[in-house]
């Protein structure tokens, strides 16, 4: 055979070279050749869920990665990664990874032109987010490759997460042409209180919602403000957290720190506070401003300096809330005199529904019933000091008893870690607000300062899974103004520290042999006879003090499992202790009922899940990576959607 014309031997071997790595579409006949030119480009309706909150509403085909249809993009690899990449890292680099991976794969078309991300955008998350990919033994997408599809400013380029770190809407700006990270450090009525707590959600979209939990007597809407890196779901090895104020109407200064909390939580996320964006990536923060907006109405009619020491102390109803849920520290004393008896989750007795519950009251507890709170702090006024369970002393007959919980050493730890911090709570004059607490290092045992029952402490530790403290923001129950911005210096740095605690002891998932999620199996600590479940995903979180402990999970119709745990004295993140149980016999598995426990009557609606409950997820069963040189323990998952096997994950 003649050699090849030179003209034709050269073409062949363009087309040899460019189709390994052809960076344009191909031709049925599987040519590559350039898509249409920018100017010619067809805009179309962004119509993917996992971007539905890009900063742009229309994107093109084909994609920059050559996908010519939703469909090819919705079976991809990469969407697949996106769409399950924050519980891969663990809440880490959220959203704005998400939103990187959504410039590429539904890339921004406005005007007929596809316009590409910046490269300095990616190079800052790449540099930011390469240690959570090193810690799953995960490579670096080659989508997000800096390089190959993003641009710099001199081209036009744009910001992917403009709407993440954007302001108000225009018709939300703050009056006088304040800058939208300014704080008002005065008083809220409850519609200035709502219009903030809007308005900030607004601004934070991506991380932030409000919700109402419920109503109080005269029907005004007790209002939450979530932060978490995806509002409004429960997400797993995520724990949550919920500070609540204004308890007692008249006690004020709790109220305005949590509208200053989630006003600085918001603006510090945007401004890039790597401190902020950590917390609000692996923490779900509830902040309930009022849980008395009835008896704040009465406090502030009289006005800051004028208000009576208990007026608006109590409900539209005449009732302290504080005192008004059901006393499980009573029913706590009995069964701990009984052997082999459990004093945890106790359930609500019958006889409470027979006295007077306050709506605000019913709302709490159906909210707790709800979501899988660990740890709770509410906020009051009157005194400086932090105290912690039981509230209500071992005999009743002693009004000042020191009695502790069976978690004692952990109490007295979350305590300091808000105590510790507060500049005036750690003041040594004994002439400052709150003097009497100076040697006991400003925490106290809260029936060791005075004894009372029906306390919402109480009911949190021995009802639910969630340790709650109380803590007294000062001797000035409704403060004047100008005490504001100083409360809120001196609170600031404590009211994070603490939140942070909710990262101490252990965390983990319980499955059976399967992968499938175990929910309201008992997480045993030896010497500590207080129990917590885990949630309906199967995950759980112990707070425990620094020492060795022994650790047991176990659940109706499955062997219980031992494991020795260590937790160094300096370890600020929880440790990762996965349990997985194997079923006894070949028989059904008892059904995992009893543990939540509830009267046959429960006008809360029943034991609600301690989440929202979803459908098994692969890649919720974790394991370690293996050492044996073996695939990552994520491979499986990738693997076992499509016959396109994303080898690109790979590190070797």
């Amino acid at each position: 055979m003649p050699p090849p014309p030179p003209l034709l031997l050269l073409t062949v071997l363009v087309f040899a070279a460019a189709r390994p790595g052809c960076e344009f579409e191909r031709n049925p006949a599987g040519e590559c050749h350039r898509p249409p030119a920018a100017d010619s480009v067809t805009c179309v309706d962004l119509q993917l869920r996992t971007c539905s909150d890009a900063a742009y509403n229309h994107t093109t085909f084909p994609t920059l990665l050559q996908h010519r249809s939703w469909e090819v993009v919705e079976a991809s690899s990469e969407y697949i990664l996106l769409s399950v990449l924050h519980q891969l890292l663990e809440g880490q680099c959220n959203p704005d990874l998400r939103l990187l991976g959504c410039a590429v794969l539904a890339p921004r078309c406005e005007g007929g032109r596809v316009r590409r991300p910046c490269r300095h955008i990616c190079e800052g998350l790449r540099e930011a987010c390469q240690p959570a990919f090193d810690a799953i033994d995960m490579a670096w997408p080659y989508f997000l490759d800096c390089h190959r599809y993003f641009t710099s400013e001199d081209e036009g380029c744009y910001d992917p997460l403009e709407k993440l770190r954007g302001g108000l809407e225009a018709d939300e700006a703050l009056p006088s042409g304040l800058p939208p990270t300014f704080i008002r450090f005065s008083h809220h009525s409850y519609a200035q209180m709502v219009r903030v707590l809007r308005r900030t959600a607004s601004r934070c979209a991506h991380v932030a919602r409000t919700y109402s939990i419920g109503r109080s007597f005269d029907g005004r809407e007790l209002l939450v403000i979530e932060f978490s890196s995806r509002p409004g779901q429960h997400e797993l090895m995520e724990p949550e957290v919920k500070l609540i104020g204004n308890i007692h109407g008249n006690e004020v200064a709790g109220r305005e720190m949590l509208i200053y909390l989630a006003q600085y939580l918001c603006s510090e996320y945007l401004l890039g506070n790597p401190r902020i964006q950590r917390l609000l990536n692996t923490t779900r923060i509830h902040l309930l401003p009022s849980m008395n907006p009835d008896g704040y109405e009465v406090a502030a009619a009289e006005g800051a300096g004028y208000n009576g020491w208990t007026s608006g102390r109590q409900n539209a109803q005449n009732l302290d809330l504080n005192r008004n849920f059901p006393d499980l520290t009573s029913e706590f004393y009995r069964l701990a005199e009984t052997r082999g008896a459990r004093s945890d989750h106790i359930p609500i007795p019958q006889h409470y529904w027979w006295g007077k519950v306050a709506p605000e009251t019913k709302a709490i507890m159906k909210w707790m019933q709800t979501i899988p709170f660990v740890l709770s702090a509410s906020l009051h006024g009157g005194d400086l000091v932090v105290s912690y369970p039981f509230d209500f002393s071992k005999h009743p007959q002693e009004e000042k008893m020191f009695s502790p919980t069976p978690d004692e050493k952990m109490f007295k730890l979350l305590s300091r870690a808000y105590a510790d911090v507060h500049p005036m709570m750690m003041d040594r004059s004994e002439n400052r607000c709150g003097g009497n607490f100076l040697k006991r290092g400003s925490i106290i045992n809260g029936a060791d300062w005075y004894s009372f029952t029906g306390g919402m402490s109480d009911f949190n530790y021995l009802h639910t899974n969630c340790f709650e403290i109380t803590v007294e923001l000062g001797c000035v129950k409704f403060p004047p103004e100008e005490a504001l911005y100083t409360l809120w210096q001196h609170n600031k740095e404590s009211l994070l520290n603490f939140v942070e605690t909710v990262h101490r002891g252990i965390k983990g998932v319980v499955m059976d042999k399967f992968g499938k999620p175990v929910k309201n199996a008992r997480i045993l600590v030896k010497g500590i006879r207080h129990d917590i479940t885990t949630a309906p995903d199967g995950d759980y979180w112990r707070l425990l003090p620094p020492g060795t402990h022994i650790v047991i999970a176990q659940a109706p119709g499955y062997t219980r499992v031992i494991k020795k745990v260590i937790l160094p004295a300096r370890m600020k993140r929880a440790g990762r202790v996965d349990f997985i149980l194997q079923p006894l016999g070949v028989g059904p598995r008892n059904s995992l009922h009893g543990l939540r426990r509830t009267g046959p009557h429960d006008p809360l609606g029943g034991a609600s899940s301690l989440g929202e409950a979803t459908e098994p997820d692969p890649l919720r069963a974790r394991r370690q990576p293996s050492a044996d040189g073996s695939k990552p323990w994520w491979w499986s998952y990738f693997t076992s959607l499509s016959t396109h096997r994303p080898r690109w994950l790979l590190k070797y």
